[in-house]
């Protein structure tokens, strides 16, 4: 076959092999480590970043063993409630016991969804209608601070349920009624009341102890924060400014970082970890956006005892 000259030239550079320029390869190199030493770093933020909100959420109060030298973050933790006793799992990334072998979406899609890795529904006990409002950002940094722990072979136990609550199936149900998947959404409020929102509903998950529930489990919404009535006058507070207007900002935020009331009274054994664990480690921006959230709610009558 006859090819032109100018035809046969256009083939020649076509068939030519492409050749990286020798000339460039050193800065293509520098990039790459440039690129790679910038995510490290990034990484690395991040899960400092994860140790943070770790604390702003509570994790190691209800996924450590209520015993002297328990590892943190191994599980162990016993929740009683009228429905039996639930057990916080082990959240270390020990590839047996722990969350070793999950991928980050399958840690999203728990704290998200409320679902497990094999499909099956988690209990609500986990408190996912809650964390479902954790936005995408902050829930990659704590799964990569979570990744930073040191792994632990203790094995998870079973909950010990009243039947036939132990049905997970059941869990569908309870959901459908129940639980709003879905991140946290701006009000167009102030920013600080937006943060001390977030704190609250989502991250500090505040309502899975401060609001009433029925027979089913369900959050009371019309007695939202609204406190819960406890045996011999004892129970949570009402956390809207019925009972908050009697306390000064100052005060609140003294109560929140050392457990001393106005009065010189203590927190409880309860809400004393959660202010050892989490309230006291609020940066001062985050506590001052929760005690000015909690300003805007609604006021709400305490419950009869």
């Amino acid at each position: 076959m006859h090819v032109q000259p100018q035809r046969a030239l256009q083939l020649r550079k076509l068939q030519r092999p492409r050749t990286g320029a020798p000339g460039y390869a050193p800065y293509a190199c520098a990039i790459v480590l440039l690129v790679s030493s910038i995510s490290s770093a990034a990484n690395a933020q991040d899960a400092g970043r994860g140790r943070y909100l770790a604390k702003a959420g509570g994790c190691v109060g209800c996924h450590t063993e209520d015993k002297q030298g328990a590892v943190p973050f191994a599980g162990g933790r016993a929740l009683k409630t009228p429905f039996g006793t639930f057990y916080g799992p082990n959240i270390t990334p020990d590839q047996q016991a722990g969350l070793g072998r999950w991928s980050e979406a399958q840690f999203m899609q728990a704290m998200r969804n409320g679902v497990r890795p094999d499909g099956a529904h988690y209990f609500p006990a986990f408190p996912y209608p809650s964390f479902t409002q954790i936005t995408d950002g902050d829930l990659r940094d704590l799964w990569a601070y979570l990744r930073t722990l040191a792994p632990d072979g203790r094995r998870n136990g079973a909950h010990e349920l009243k039947f036939p609550l132990g049905w997970r199936p059941a869990v569908r149900a309870w959901k459908w009624l129940f639980f709003t998947p879905g991140p946290f959404h701006s009000e167009r409020r102030a920013p600080q009341i937006d943060r001390g929102a977030y704190l609250v509903e989502g991250l500090g998950h505040c309502n899975e102890c401060h609001t009433p529930r029925n027979f089913l489990g369900g959050l009371v919404r019309s007695r939202h924060l609204g406190g819960v009535k406890g045996p011999a006058g004892k129970g949570v507070p009402n956390l809207t400014p019925t009972r908050l207007k009697k306390w000064s900002d100052a005060e609140l935020t003294e109560f929140l970082t050392t457990g001393i009331t106005p009065d010189f009274d203590t927190a409880d054994e309860a809400m004393d970890e959660v202010i050892r664990n989490t309230t006291s480690q609020l940066t001062p921006a985050d506590l001052k956006a929760l005690i000015a959230y909690l300003r805007t709610l609604p006021p709400l009558p305490e419950e009869p005892r």
